[in-house]
């Protein structure tokens, strides 16, 4: 069962940010961006106030994702991509993504915060970063 509310679009949209931001990191990595987008919908905390909709979450300015400045972004979804992103919108986690609301791919090591946010782990080249429970206990 779903953890958030779509459509067919926003699965979609969802699945193309997945891969844009991801594809080289294979599934899993893809997954864990997945995990990000769909606890930002869950959580209604921080940042992430007030974003209800996949389109919310991926479009949002400041803190949307930088893959929707690039035309690969624009390419339709796939069918396998689809398949990923049902997977987390129907609540599948992948640690050290499955809590966070944040990860970025640094050029060394992953520092310990990030903008006062706890690294949750590294998965390739991406570091992942939470918010505490108490900030934000929707995606707990």
């Amino acid at each position: 069962m779903a953890v958030i509310k779509v459509n067919d679009e926003q699965v979609k949209i969802l699945a193309r940010l997945m891969r844009a931001e991801a594809e080289g990191e294979g599934e899993l990595g893809m997954l864990m961006v997945g995990n990000v987008g769909v606890n930002r919908v869950l959580g209604n905390c921080l940042d992430f106030k007030d974003i209800r909709t996949i389109q919310d979450m991926v479009y949002q300015r400041p803190g949307g994702f930088e893959a929707t400045l690039k035309g690969y972004f624009y390419q339709s979804a796939r069918d396998k991509d689809i398949a990923l992103a049902r997977r987390v919108i129907n609540g599948e986690r992948q640690r050290p993504a499955s809590n966070a609301l944040w990860f970025f791919r640094p050029s060394g090591a992953c520092p310990d915060t990030w903008w006062d946010q706890s690294n949750s782990g590294r998965y390739k080249a991406h570091c992942f970063f939470i918010p505490t429970r108490e900030d934000c206990p929707r995606v707990y």
